[in-house]
């Protein structure tokens, strides 16, 4: 449902700031309607919902500036959203604040060929920058499986992967330079086109920080050529341990594909119900594998890879003859999380990363916890990198949110028990912040937050997401006893 944006005068119990708001930014850059309203109360992670006091519409950094300023004015939490397909709860709003969305913010200011690299607004598609570089033979190599809706912006904040980030990379490793409002209204540039820069790395500490430190308005990213030839494959295998198994095999043979992915039969069952890409429904698991670069390399690789798929018990492989085959197959992988709304009504997408070499160990214990809580879970994953994607299958309607999303966080937890991480690449949010102090000490997460204060030293700049607070982790009944991090001065209670 499209709703315009509503910016009459508002109730006599509006607050100040909301007053402020409407006469310090354009005509139509301010929503305040209730109704209007619920449609920024959560993003891709369903189960949280705050609705918000307003929602700003930027156009420019200016937009930006000027409600980060009013919010800092008036004392009021504001929360950075894109396209609002994150599915850790990192642009859920604070029920009294404000959602600052860049969705408006869609320029193309330029692409570059001779430098390799692209200007572009945050609210511009993941994919709309590589349609954009095509006609150069240059692509933008972070591919998440949202990439034709999610924003750079959002890339940025989560530093997403996607397939390709294997051989290529995250976000990190693509971004040059970024232009941020921080939290006291000031404008800043970070990084460099010419990438080698002097001082600290503010840019890295910028990208994956889930918003919590300042408001990207424009992006530098860096673009790849497009590779000389490209070689993809579906194998399929009788058993998740084999697949995972040819995974390490590949890997230890020195061997860097594009991308390794991997699914189980229940989303290969998903898949194939949404899309029909060809998939093997008889099949245990699915391993896709795509090797590119000069042909020379990528053939020699690609042999190498079919008869390790062999040796490891491959039942069946499918080489893609052509870019329309080869697109089908990445369809029917890319199509998997929304596939899978076809055989549950809900469900929970978690992302934890292992070593690659535990890949069958962690699938096994999840196959017993999801037995153990009655629930199904369905796995696609970056298998290359052990970045794991298991869906949690729950009915709301059937009282089942609590053990799902108690058996999402095991799940997590699981991963750094196994020497891995708590996420890969859709970030902590809301979602596993209290989680952090499974993967980091005391000390580590003081750390995080003298960072964080020391660009925010108000809180006000997406509060509640990342890092463990007592408002989100519960508080003990009674009187209220301080962390010992807030008795040592590392952090505050807000």
């Amino acid at each position: 449902m499209s709703v315009s944006p509503i910016t009459a005068q508002t109730t006599s119990d509006a607050p100040p700031f909301v007053d402020a708001l409407l006469n310090r930014l354009h005509d139509g850059a301010v929503i305040v309607d209730p109704t209007a309203l619920r449609t920024y109360e959560c993003d891709g992670l369903t189960g949280f919902r705050v609705v918000p006091r307003a929602v700003v519409l930027a156009e420019t950094t200016e937009d930006v500036r000027h409600a980060v300023l009013t919010c800092r004015e008036f004392g009021v939490p504001y929360v950075a959203r894109g396209a609002g397909t994150g599915l850790s709860g990192g642009a859920l709003p604070s029920a009294d604040g404000i959602v600052i969305s860049l969705q408006r913010m869609r320029k193309i200011v330029e692409i570059d060929p001779r430098n390799l690299c692209a200007v572009v607004e945050p609210g511009v598609t993941n994919v709309d920058i590589t349609k954009a570089a095509a006609p150069f033979g240059l692509h933008f190599a972070p591919d998440p499986s949202s990439q034709q809706v999610c924003t750079v912006g959002g890339n940025v904040a989560e530093n997403s992967g996607g397939a390709h980030c294997l051989k290529y990379g995250f976000t990190v490793h693509h971004v040059l330079e970024l232009e941020v409002v921080l939290p006291d209204g000031s404008v800043a540039r970070l990084g460099g086109v010419n990438r080698e820069n002097v001082g600290y790395d503010l840019l890295s500490a910028l990208v994956g920080s889930e918003g919590t430190l300042g408001i990207v308005t424009q992006v530098v990213v860096r673009l790849v050529r497009n590779p000389a030839t490209v070689h993809t494959l579906c194998a399929d295998f009788p058993s998740i341990a084999a697949a995972s198994a040819a995974v390490t095999r590949i890997i230890a043979e020195g061997i860097v594909p594009a991308a390794i992915e991997m699914m189980d039969a229940l989303a290969i069952e998903a898949s194939e119900a949404a899309v029909g890409a060809g998939y093997s429904l008889d099949t245990a698991a699915a391993l896709i594998v795509e090797n590119d670069g000069p042909a020379a390399e990528s053939k020699v690789e690609f042999e190498a890879v079919e008869r390790i798929c062999h040796e490891a018990g491959t039942t069946k492989i499918r080489i893609a003859q052509d870019p329309t085959e080869r697109a089908m197959i990445w369809r029917g992988r890319k199509a998997a999380f929304a596939a899978v709304g076809r055989i549950s009504p809900d469900y929970i997408v978690q992302d934890g990363v292992v070593p690659r070499t535990r890949l069958g160990e962690i699938l096994a214990r999840i196959a017993q916890m999801a037995a153990q809580s009655g629930l199904r879970v369905a796995n696609v994953f970056h298998a290359g990198d052990g970045n794991l994607h298991p869906l949690v299958l729950y009915s709301e309607a059937a009282g089942q949110l609590e053990p799902a999303e108690e058996l999402s966080r095991e799940i997590a937890e699981l991963c750094v028990e196994m020497s891995g991480s708590l996420s890969g690449e859709h970030g902590i949010g809301t979602d596993k912040a209290c989680s952090m102090p499974r993967m980091f000490s005391e000390s580590d997460l003081a750390a995080m937050w003298r960072l964080r204060r020391a660009f925010d030293p108000e809180g006000l700049c997406n509060p509640g997401k990342l890092l463990p607070t007592p408002r989100l982790c519960g508080e003990k009944p009674g009187v209220y006893v301080p962390h010992a991090l807030e008795v040592s001065g590392d952090i505050e209670r807000f």
